[in-house]
C-alpha cells in the first residue's frame, strides 16, 4: 500500500511541476523581437492573423500583453465573499487573449474552428484577428488602431458603440498604454526583421 501511495504522490507531484516553458510568460515582454525569438511559434501565429484578417503584429503582441502578460493559461482573480469564501472567477475569461466563454463559443461557430483552444497561440491570435475584423466592420475602428480597438475588445461591440468606456477612466489609461506599447513593438519589429 505504501508503494502506491508513494507513486500517486510523485505522480501528482511531478504533474504539480508540469506546465512547462509555455504556461510561463517568455522573458523581457519589453523586448517584441526577444519574445518572437524564444518562441518562433509566436512569430508564425501573428503572421498568419495578420495575413488573414489584416491585423498588424504589433496591436496583436500589445493587447495580449495587456490581456494575459503572454500566459497561455491566464485566468482572472477569485471573488471572495467576506474576505475569505471562494465564489468562483471573475469571469469566464481564459487564455492568451482573455476571451470569455460566450465570445469564444461565437468565434468558434462563426469560423467552424470548433478544435480551437484558448490556451493556443495560433487559436488565440486567430480569435484576436476575427475579434477585431469584427469591430472594424461594426464600429468603424482601424485595424491599426491598437487603443480602440482595445476599448471594444474590453467593453464589446454594443458597449462600445454607446461610450461605455467613457465612463471609465482607467480603461482609458489602459487603453492608452496599449497603444504606446503598441508603438513601442511596432518599431523594435521593424528593426529585428532587418
Amino acid at each position: 500500500m505504501s508503494r502506491v501511495f508513494f507513486a500517486l504522490a510523485a505522480l501528482v507531484f511531478l504533474a504539480a511541476c508540469g506546465g512547462g516553458k509555455y504556461n510561463s510568460a517568455p522573458r523581457n515582454l519589453d523586448n517584441a523581437c526577444s519574445i518572437l525569438k524564444q518562441r518562433p511559434q509566436y512569430a508564425r501565429a501573428f503572421r498568419a492573423t495578420e495575413r488573414r484578417w489584416g491585423v498588424p503584429t504589433h496591436v496583436q503582441m500589445a493587447t495580449i500583453y495587456q490581456e494575459s502578460k503572454f500566459v497561455s493559461r491566464a485566468r482572472t482573480p477569485y471573488r471572495f465573499a467576506l474576505g475569505i469564501i471562494p465564489m468562483g472567477r471573475q469571469s469566464s475569461a481564459y487564455g492568451y487573449a482573455q476571451a470569455l466563454d460566450g465570445t469564444w463559443d461565437d468565434y468558434r461557430k462563426s469560423t467552424g474552428r470548433w478544435a480551437a483552444r484558448r490556451d493556443r497561440i495560433k487559436d488565440a491570435s486567430d480569435f484576436m484577428g476575427w475579434y477585431m475584423n469584427q469591430s472594424n466592420k461594426r464600429n468603424g475602428i482601424s485595424l491599426r488602431d491598437a487603443r480602440n480597438q482595445y476599448l471594444a475588445y474590453h467593453e464589446g461591440q454594443t458597449g462600445y458603440r454607446r461610450g461605455t468606456h467613457n465612463r471609465k477612466s482607467w480603461l482609458l489609461r489602459i487603453a492608452g498604454e496599449v497603444e504606446a506599447r503598441s508603438f513601442m513593438y511596432q518599431g523594435q519589429l521593424a528593426r529585428c526583421r532587418r
